[in-house]
């Protein structure tokens, strides 16, 4: 695997060069992105907002290297995503990337602590049991370790996102609508938690959202508007 960034100085923890994606829709191709070029660096909390349908959540995908463009490229801390094969892209994933999502995506078979221990386990953490109690401490949830997702509130099941996200020290979160399913007291919790979890952290925030007031809090703001960047 070559590290295109090699001897170039700081190098941005994700680098996007005219990106595009088309999808098959009936009889026809559907451009959903077009020709996406942009950089974050190490640290920045950048959000990404658009309207329904702008390509937000796709966009997102491809970042993660959950799906490849049609054209163009993503480097994640100078891997070209498309250069790998699926599992090299999975172990990539699980050593830089943390997610938390609308829906927030817990196993329904697992307590909050298995959880979060999963991701730790996946990397061949020894100690994943012990991460996994100090981060649910970490966010609030001391006495909820041993109960399964349908006996927790969506708050509480988005602060177990949270620490399985935060658990496996990502160096890039990326975050798909934290607060979608939350209502706004629990969802403005939710998002302190995340901002001071982030900062403790030192950790490179990628925000998909469609709250203007959420994305003010961000360093920058990239805009889609019919998936094309609109500006940064």
């Amino acid at each position: 695997m070559t590290n295109v960034f090699s001897g170039s100085g700081e190098a941005p923890v994700i680098e996007v060069a005219g990106l595009g994606k088309e999808v098959q829709s009936g009889t026809d191709r559907l451009r959903i992105l077009h020709q996406i070029s942009l950089r974050v660096m190490a640290g920045e909390a950048v959000a990404i907002v658009g309207a329904s349908g702008s390509g937000k959540s796709t966009l997102l995908g491809l970042l993660a290297g959950l799906d490849l463009p049609s054209e163009g490229r993503v480097v994640l801390a100078g891997q070209d995503l498309a250069q790998l094969t699926e599992d090299e892209r999975a172990a990539l994933r699980g050593r830089l990337l943390g997610f938390v999502f609308q829906s927030f995506q817990l196993l329904p078979a697992l307590t909050a602590a298995e959880n979060v221990m999963l991701p730790l386990e996946l990397a061949g953490r020894h100690d994943a049991r012990r991460v996994a109690q100090e981060m649910l401490v970490r966010v609030g949830l001391a006495e909820r370790l041993g109960h399964y997702p349908r006996h927790l509130s969506g708050g509480e099941q988005q602060r177990v996102a949270l620490a399985r996200a935060f658990a496996v020290s990502p160096q890039l979160l990326l975050a798909d609508e934290p607060t979608g399913n939350l209502d706004p007291v629990t969802g403005s919790q939710i998002i302190e938690l995340m901002f001071a979890m982030n900062a403790e952290r030192g950790t490179t925030l990628l925000l998909v959202t469609h709250d203007e007031a959420l994305a003010g809090r961000c360093d920058r703001i990239l805009r889609l508007v019919g998936g094309r960047l609109a500006d940064d």
